[in-house]
């Protein structure tokens, strides 16, 4: 079997708090033996359980770079029982980058897995979390909102699994980081996610998608450091009191919760993120760009619900994601 060129500056399994990097060998033009330098923390307390923890894995997304760094400062050995791996920039390239993919090979690093140790640079990073973290890991963590191109409500997330212990499992750690809205979700293409990576080894994960625009903000990034502190409780890590709220349930059933656009033009919003809609209902129109006097084409909902995602950019294009309904469970 190939070896990942894939080194760690620090120790992954000794007691105490570690700050390093993830060194990838990257040769290029303004540096012939240069490397991607991937920073990562290890907290470690004594035997027991692994969280793996991640932000980044779309460079535009950054609530969880927000919580995480944060965690890397605040979180201490004393505090925990076991070990807490983070790293707040997953596709380091594309956070560096401000872009979803990576800028040294388009890289989508969510649908990059397994990966490859001899592949791209993306895929070698996908390979070391499919060989060498995610084995080591008994739950984890992956931050997500909609970057650029999406705006979401705040929610935390679940797939809908065929082993329906693991999907309870999750469902559970789901519940315990306690976003303002709790999702079963139904992706539109999982090939080379990170999540079923984590999911086909029988491990625990929760997800999320809190905001989007291509920025954070002081409600979404609160919503994120609480979420993850009480996943680490929850996970018999972090030996602290939960902080619980309100959450609506959610559920996307099948693929008419997704309204995607056959032409491009300007993007007009009619509903607002977590309104309700009817089957029918226009949710959104899109007026050409190139001259006047025409009427809009109008995005009208496949099902009954409330709004949980929409394209966020004023411009769109044919095959974008207009919106996403989700049914709110109970």
């Amino acid at each position: 079997m190939i070896k990942n060129p894939i080194t760690p500056t620090i120790p992954l399994d000794q007691d105490g708090a570690h700050h390093g990097f993830l060194r990838l060998p990257y040769s290029r033009d303004d540096s012939a033996w240069g490397s991607v330098m991937i920073p990562i923390t290890v907290i470690q307390n004594g035997p027991g359980p692994t969280a793996l923890l991640t932000g980044a894995n779309h460079g535009d997304e950054y609530e969880g770079p927000i919580a995480l760094q944060e965690l890397t400062v605040t979180l201490k050995p004393e505090d925990i029982t076991g070990r807490v791996i983070i790293v707040p920039a997953f596709n380091y390239p594309a956070f560096r980058a401000g872009t979803r993919t990576s800028p040294i090979d388009k890289g989508n690093m969510n649908r990059s897995f397994p990966g490859r140790p001899d592949g791209t640079p993306t895929e070698k990073i996908a390979d070391y979390f499919q060989r060498v973290l995610l084995p080591m890991a008994d739950i984890a963590v992956d931050f997500h909102s909609g970057g650029k191109t999406l705006d979401f409500l705040p929610f935390a997330a679940v797939h809908i699994l065929d082993d329906k212990s693991l999907e309870a499992a999750c469902v559970r750690a789901m519940q315990a980081f306690n976003a303002p809205y709790s999702v079963r979700m139904r992706e539109i293409d999982n090939v080379g996610m990170y999540d079923t990576a984590v999911e086909e080894m029988g491990k625990v994960l929760v997800t999320t998608e809190l905001g989007g625009g291509g920025t954070s903000t002081a409600r979404s990034n609160a919503i994120a450091k609480k979420g993850v502190r009480n996943v680490l409780i929850h996970a018999g890590i972090l030996d602290a009191e939960m902080q619980i709220d309100d959450t609506v349930t959610l559920t996307m059933p099948d693929d008419d919760c997704f309204l995607f656009s056959e032409g491009e033009g300007l993007y007009e919003a009619l509903v607002n993120l977590g309104d309700p809609v009817r089957k029918g209902d226009v949710v959104a129109r899109r007026w050409p760009v190139d001259r006047t006097g025409q009427v809009p084409v109008d995005y009208h909902a496949r099902r009954d619900g409330i709004l949980i995602s929409r394209h966020h950019p004023g411009l769109i294009k044919s095959g974008d994601c207009v919106a996403v309904i989700g049914d709110v469970v109970g």
